[in-house]
């Protein structure tokens, strides 16, 4: 057990200094890495929205992925699996996307927003271990999505092969790709270091079972704080590392990439930690399972890219706030992106509902 609360602590130091080190080679600021917000780029970039700010393929998001997979197969972990709920997973993904995107970041963001004084995120975290909580509920009541199955090992190949074509393509620059000329798409440190600190955060991720949903749900259901170690070590890391470099911001002023409109990012919140634990972890660990061969959680993160060309197709997604030559302009959640939500969260009862096996668990 030692041995794996120092994993897990070491993985979420270094994913603390990895996000540091993107962010001064030029990713947007408190956003080192963010699953949601490069998926969200991914979706773009390859023409799936039209958000011209938010576009450009992410290297992280291909060495999270392609680490996962190398550790995996040396430690024999690597198996092609599928067959739990495929459908009703991709569909989890989309709005675990949406809700993600109205607060603007992932779980993960949502830390590093945090280590770097950001209040404006503890909304969202309250909203994420709110909707963790109401997700325990429904596990403690019997909810599943069923078991995965064997399957071939080229399923397990899906995601990775797809993300290696990205990688081809971003090398290539064909006319048909998109690249942000301003706006945080533009922003990004250059492709080896980018794919390097994906590689290492996914090898270790894999390693340690890094997960910020499962870190609160073993907490609440089972009063195991291995995982939640992890959060708190990025958090730490995250923090003293902005510390050092003078960028340690701690108001509810403007921050980099956020906003005021607090009952939403709690609302959206909700809606990711809800769905991460319906999931089986959150945005992070399916990568990282897709990773491993898992061809459902592959699903899932094709639902969240579909669910980022939704939000900003349709209006769904947060806008920052910002402040130019001395003018604030409050960003938000529009009234699209609030209307999404709540029928987000309808949805995720409904599905949570649905999946009990009461009469499985008893036995």
């Amino acid at each position: 057990m030692k041995r794996i609360h120092l994993t897990v602590l070491v993985t979420g130091l270094v994913v603390g200094i990895a996000a540091l080190v993107l962010t001064a080679f030029g990713n947007p600021g408190n956003m080192g890495f963010c699953i949601a917000c490069f998926l969200r780029d991914i979706s773009g970039a390859v023409g799936m929205h039209s958000a011209a700010a938010v576009q450009y393929v992410r290297p992280e998001i291909i060495g999270l992925v392609l680490g996962a997979l190398v550790m995996a197969a040396v430690r024999g972990e690597f198996k092609g699996r599928a067959g739990s709920a495929p459908a009703l997973r991709f569909v989890l993904g989309a709005l675990v996307m949406i809700g993600a995107l109205t607060f603007l970041g992932c779980p993960l963001r949502m830390v590093l927003r945090l280590g770097g004084g950001d209040v404006t995120a503890i909304a969202g975290l309250l909203g994420f271990a709110a909707g963790i909580a109401v997700g325990v509920v429904f596990l403690k009541r019997g909810f599943s999505l069923g078991r995965a199955y064997r399957v071939k090992t080229s399923e397990g190949f899906a995601l990775p092969g797809v993300l290696v074509l990205l990688l081809v393509l971003l090398l290539a620059k064909p006319a048909f790709l998109r690249f942000s000329e301003s706006g945080p798409g533009s922003m990004h440190a250059a492709w080896p270091i980018a794919l390097a600190a994906g590689l290492v955060v996914g090898a270790l991720a894999q390693r340690s079972r890094l997960c910020m949903a499962g870190g609160i749900r073993d907490a609440i259901m089972f009063r195991d704080f291995h995982l939640l170690s992890g959060f708190v070590a990025i958090f730490a890391a995250v923090l003293v590392g902005n510390v050092i470099l003078g960028k340690f911001n701690p108001t509810a002023a403007v921050q980099p990439v956020a906003h005021h409109d607090y009952i939403w990012s709690f609302l959206g919140m909700s809606l990711v930690g809800w769905g991460s634990v319906l999931l089986g972890g959150c945005p992070l660990r399916q990568l990282i399972l897709a990773g491993e061969g898992s061809g459902d959680s592959a699903v899932t993160v094709f639902g969240m890219v579909v669910g980022a060309a939704f939000a900003h197709n349709f209006g769904l997604a947060g806008s920052a706030d910002a402040m130019a030559d001395g003018v604030f302009t409050a960003g938000g959640v529009p009234t699209n992106g609030r209307i999404a939500v709540v029928l987000g969260l309808i949805a995720v009862a409904v599905i949570s509902v649905a999946n009990l096996h009461r009469e499985e668990k008893k036995q």
